[in-house]
């Protein structure tokens, strides 16, 4: 068994390509006598050397260049050690380094047969791959994975009525904001990946403490109607048979009405409820929600924001909307909530429930 080394790139078309690193040393750079030879003006003759080290990584050395190699982003200077999935740039041109554990005589991954990189050269490096794959895909399993929980309250007697799930990260290398990390994760294509390892995660830590509190948790429009989103939730309820599941459907998702209509008799079959998300956040989507009303809908806090001080035209439809929702059947929540004349304006709109920092900013997990 040994471990064999590879680049990876993207060709001009999007797809992904192998170059091996076979015998050491291996040079790369635009010359035909080179082991990988980049088609780039941002290239150097002979570029850089790549070497085993006692320690079984490579060690990479800049022979000089006129346009340096890069390790993460960050120029070298002589020679530096790389690990697997460190992102590697010659010039302008990026790679990606990784490596498969061989075992057998036989074993052997396919040559490239002489395939190379065609790459304009720019003013700044490109960004095909993330630097930080290795710690995203520890995330995934486990590492770093957080979040706090914020309380929703019945809008007449500010009494709790559920929690909803926020997903965190303490992960020493990689952003808390799931913003950012789902930034990251669609560099990755990993979005639907994340969002589970969130939901997971929360009602695990979660489940214990709620009580007769709901909990509502988020989805990622590219899972909501594949398979393995389903076989998650109906393994979370058989774990935890008492909990009230809220899920909600990201705008985006509403819009599928037939596949909407199917997943949400699915959803009371196994005991789950489901939300609509901002509402109100772009198109009103009266259609749909006509169609297939949600058990509850949630507004948008741009529309909450400073409803207090709002015109009477605009007070009217919010009211309207509220009126309409209500008589399809559906609980109605107002987001974003941080004023008590927010609030009062809000139970004489009709709302039914209310979320904000007003009522409670998200808690860790811990302190629920």
């Amino acid at each position: 068994m040994h471990k064999q080394w590879f680049f990876e790139a993207i060709s001009a078309d999007g797809s992904r390509l192998t170059h091996v690193v076979g015998t050491l040393p291996f040079r790369v750079g635009r010359e035909a006598d080179n082991d990988l030879v980049v088609n780039s003006t941002s290239l150097s003759r002979r570029h850089a050397e790549l070497a085993a080290d006692v320690s079984g990584r490579l060690r990479l050395t800049d022979l000089d260049s006129t346009n340096g190699s890069f390790v993460n982003r960050e120029r070298i200077s002589g020679s530096a050690l790389l690990s697997e999935n460190d992102i590697v740039h010659f010039g302008h041109v990026e790679f990606r380094l990784k490596s498969i554990l061989l075992t057998g005589p036989a074993a052997a991954l396919a040559a490239d047969d002489g395939r190379t990189v065609l790459v304009q050269p720019g003013a700044t490096l490109s960004e095909y791959f993330s630097p930080k794959e290795a710690q995203f895909r520890a995330l995934l399993e486990g590492v770093g994975l957080s979040g706090a929980a914020q309380p929703i309250v019945r809008a007449h007697d500010s009494q709790l009525f559920a929690f909803e799930l926020l997903g965190r990260s303490q992960h020493p290398e990689l952003p808390a904001s799931p913003m950012h990390l789902f930034s990251l994760a669609a560099q990755l294509n990993l979005e639907a990946e994340l969002s589970e390892a969130f939901r997971a995660h929360g009602i695990r830590m979660l489940a214990p403490k709620l009580g007769p509190a709901a909990l509502f948790v988020n989805t990622h429009p590219r899972e909501t109607f594949e398979p393995g989103f389903r076989n998650a939730l109906e393994q979370t309820l058989k774990q935890w048979p008492e909990l009230q599941l809220i899920v909600e459907i990201h705008e985006t998702a509403v819009m599928e009405t037939d596949r909407m209509r199917e997943l949400g008799a699915w959803l009371k079959d196994i005991g789950a409820r489901f939300a609509y998300d901002d509402f109100g956040a772009g198109q009103a989507r009266l259609n749909e929600i006509g169609e297939v009303p949600a058990d509850f809908v949630k507004f948008d806090m741009a529309l909450i924001r400073g409803i207090h001080k709002a015109s009477d035209r605009k007070l009217r439809v919010v009211r309207d909307l509220v009126k309409l929702v209500t008589d399809l059947g559906s609980v109605t929540l107002a987001e974003g909530v941080e004023e008590e004349a927010e609030a009062q304006a809000c139970r004489e709109l009709g709302f039914q429930l209310i979320q904000g920092y007003l009522t409670g900013k998200p808690r860790p997990f811990e302190l629920v």
